[in-house]
């Protein structure tokens, strides 16, 4: 196979099957026999004479030669003890306890099998309405989503996967405004991506500046109104800070609901691309749009014969996902088999661009859009309707939209999904969006720069003659092409970054995508830290008028702060600790030698010390550290009442009290600690502090300080602070916004699945 390093380390990291002692059990070509293996033993459910082992070894070639990859649960669990192979699946939230807690539960099932969940809030009752069953008052949307989020939480601590929501309210519930700012003014909905549900009525009333309704969901009836430009504006505001809410068009999902009798469409995946009906999943996969070029006299051109054959055998592919699918729930099996959707997608858009010397912000460009994916929709429903001639269209095709045509197996057939770690496996630019950046600068040993470059761009500068380190470390500090003066223009022009494209071509393009996509497209518009309101207004404006069904904004420097600091370098202080320090380390290691075993000093009956409130990502901690005139001996913490994780802070403090008063040096038990990153850190506004061992080791540093100087010292904020990094929760690099999610193009982390 043809994989890079950075792709096998992933694949070994996070797909191959293990022991139970952690050890990994199958080789990656290995992993590709079981997937395809598995997936193709679906025929035989239509043909009991089906040559398995030769569509068995088509499936193989097509995903050994990275030309197609399935979803990430499927390339994890085929063949394997779980079985469940779906991404993402939709709960309907009913407005009774029974029923919200039955969703709750079901919810963590899915979350344990690997997959992510989607809700809609507005059928709950507002905030303060009657509950005419007990005569109290409803608590409302908010709230209970913070119950989701703790159960969340409560199935992350325990599995091995992040559990991932999407929660939507409609623009008009009563609770839209607190909807609007719940996760700029709380800090117990981090498990959640939030969207506002946009109707038609709503926007054309924001546009002309004019009032809308608030219906109560029960009654249907207005209980209020509210200036729509005035709320559209607060959407914007809270975007623009923090990059959510987004926003789905509700009335266009519903317009191609494509079995409208089964229900409305409310919700979506936990990245927006993927509309469904309560207890549907969805089952995808992405083709690599690189893999499609052939090549003539040194030219590269789109090979549609190539992409069809791979069209066709990927529909199939996804068809059979459906029917070998161990699902968490029976409902979400005999639903999902009701209409069978599919969603066939692609990645390396911005990689076929650029081989074809076509930039990613040019009509050229949008143009390319629309005729790869209108020849993928077409020749993906035509595979479609042949699969149904032999194993009968989806059972609800009769009562479908689609009932006066031909038969088709699967009731959609196209999504634009992210592909963060999919692309990272084929090595090559993620799902529609543009390359985030070409050259970047990563730390490796003795404190080494090492520059690392986009390879089609070494490619082009090496036969031009024009590839140096230095030029490289250049890119990498500029973070783009645009202004390296020594590149011929046109390759500048070529080698655009996402923030050399204008937001206005991000939603261009997305929409050039939608125009020919069954579901929808996950892009995220990315701004530049200085753009305005008004600029991001715009972009939501510009997405309703060119037929997209949602768009997620990032503004650099907002809630999540930079997202990738492009040429700087992670590195940490060497701390030096003061004389009186390393003597009493000495000492105490030398009397410590004299024994056979290390046993930790009594603890002093006096000591002084402070206490320091830090704020965490889900709540406060409150840290102690003692000392006496032998040194720090003493660390204990506790949590504020928002929660956090009491035991292990507490595990954390014990062990380094007890590493202290056996003689191990502070500044070790520092350097252990300090850096460790936890999740729910990763998307909090004005956090200092990385984790809670982080928290603790930066108290112990500060009074360590304290003793060497006899003064206070302030807090000094850690190099990723000040840049306002966020860090991949894994592995520590930096991580970017794409396809509506967070991913990590290092360690292949993504906050979605």
């Amino acid at each position: 196979m043809k994989i890079t390093q950075n792709a096998r380390v992933v694949l070994e990291k996070r797909y191959l099957l293990k022991d139970e002692d952690g050890r990994v059990t199958e080789t990656v070509e290995g992993l590709f026999e079981r997937v395809a293996d598995t997936i193709a033993r679906a025929d035989l459910q239509y043909d009991a004479g089906a040559d398995v082992d030769a569509l068995s070894a088509r499936f193989y070639e097509m995903m050994t030669e990275l030309r197609f990859l399935p979803n990430s649960p499927t390339l994890m669990n085929a063949g394997g003890p779980l079985g469940q192979l779906s991404a993402c699946f939709v709960l309907p939230v009913e407005d009774s306890m029974e029923k919200i807690f039955e969703a709750i539960k079901q919810a963590a099932l899915i979350h344990k099998s690997g997959g992510g969940t989607g809700f809609s809030f507005s059928r709950l009752r507002p905030h303060g309405s009657t509950v005419r069953s007990t005569g109290g008052v409803a608590s409302g949307p908010i709230s209970f989503m913070k119950v989701f989020n703790t159960a969340t939480e409560a199935v992350k601590q325990g599995g091995t996967r992040r559990g991932a929501n999407m929660g939507i309210l409609r623009v008009d519930h009563p609770d839209i405004l607190e909807f609007i700012t719940c996760k700029t003014q709380a800090q117990e909905i981090t498990n959640f991506n939030i969207s506002v549900g946009i109707t038609e009525r709503f926007m054309e009333a924001a546009l002309a500046g004019e009032d809308y309704d608030l219906v109560e969901p029960h009654t249907k009836k207005a209980v209020g109104r509210l200036n729509a430009r005035e709320v559209f504006d607060r959407i914007v505001d809270a975007a623009w800070r923090n990059g959510e809410p987004g926003i789905i068009f509700l009335d266009r999902l519903n317009r191609d609901n494509v079995v409208p009798a089964q229900g409305e469409i409310e919700s979506t995946n936990p990245c927006g691309e993927q509309p469904l009906l309560p207890y549907e999943s969805c089952n995808l996969g992405s083709i690599n749009l690189v893999e499609m070029l052939g090549r003539k006299d040194g030219a590269y051109y789109v090979d549609y014969e190539k992409l069809g054959e791979t069209v066709d055998l990927a529909v199939h592919f996804l068809d059979n996902v459906i029917d070998v699918n161990k699902y968490p729930l029976d409902i979400i099996d005999f639903t999902t088999k009701q209409t069978r959707k599919i969603g066939l997608g692609v990645m390396g858009f911005a990689d076929m661009l650029l081989l074809l010397g076509i930039p990613y912000n040019s009509e050229a460009g949008v143009t390319l859009a629309e005729q790869v994916m209108s020849f993928i929709a077409a020749r993906g429903k035509k595979a479609s309707r042949r699969l149904a001639e032999t194993r009968g269209a989806f059972p609800l095709f009769e009562e479908s939209t689609l009932r006066d045509g031909a038969p088709m197996r699967n009731a959609t057939v196209t999504t634009i999904a992210p592909t963060g770690t999919l692309s990272i496996i084929a090595g090559v630019s993620s799902g529609v969006e543009p390359v985030f950046a070409y050259a970047y600068v990563r730390n490796v040993m003795d404190q080494t720069e090492l520059a690392e470059t986009n390879s089609i761009l070494r490619a082009e500068l090496e036969a031009r003659g024009l590839y140096s380190d230095e030029l490289m470390h250049k890119i990498a500090h500029e973070g783009t092409l645009a202004h390296i003066t020594e590149l011929p223009e046109e390759l500048r022009r070529v080698f655009v970054s996402a923030h050399d494209v204008s937001p206005v071509w991000h939603v261009r393009m997305q929409a050039a995508f939608q125009k020919y996509t069954d579901n929808a497209v996950s892009k995220t518009v990315n701004f530049p830290s200085s753009a305005t309101r008004e600029e991001v207004a715009e972009v939501y404006e510009l997405a309703y008028r060119t037929g997209c069904k949602g768009v997620t904004i990032y503004r650099d420097g907002s809630r999540e702060g930079q997202v990738l600091n492009i040429g700087s370098v992670n590195t940490e202080a060497k701390h030096e600790g003061g004389c009186e320090a390393c003597e009493h380390y000495n000492t105490v290691r030398e009397q410590l030698a004299k024994k056979d075993v290390i046993e930790p000093r009594p603890r002093p009956e006096v000591v002084s010390g402070l206490t320091e409130r830090v704020k965490i990502g889900c709540g406060n901690l409150y840290i102690t550290v003692n000392y006496d005139e032998d040194g720090i001996c003493e660390v204990f913490t506790n949590t504020g009442r928002h929660g956090g994780c009491p035991s292990q802070s507490e595990a954390t403090g014990r062990l380094a009290s007890i590493a202290l008063r056996s003689g191990i040096d502070v500044e070790t038990i520092i350097e252990q600690l300090k850096g460790i990153r936890c999740p729910s850190t990763i998307r909090q506004q004005g956090m200092k502090v990385m984790s809670c061992p982080d928290a603790i080791a930066r108290t112990i540093e500060k009074v360590a300080k304290m003793q060497r100087q006899q003064t206070p010292v302030e807090h000094e904020p850690h190099e990723d602070e000040q840049a306002g990094s966020p860090r991949c929760p894994e592995c520590g690099e930096a991580v970017a916004h794409e396809g509506g999610c967070v991913i990590c193009r290092q360690c292949g982390y993504s906050k979605c699945n």
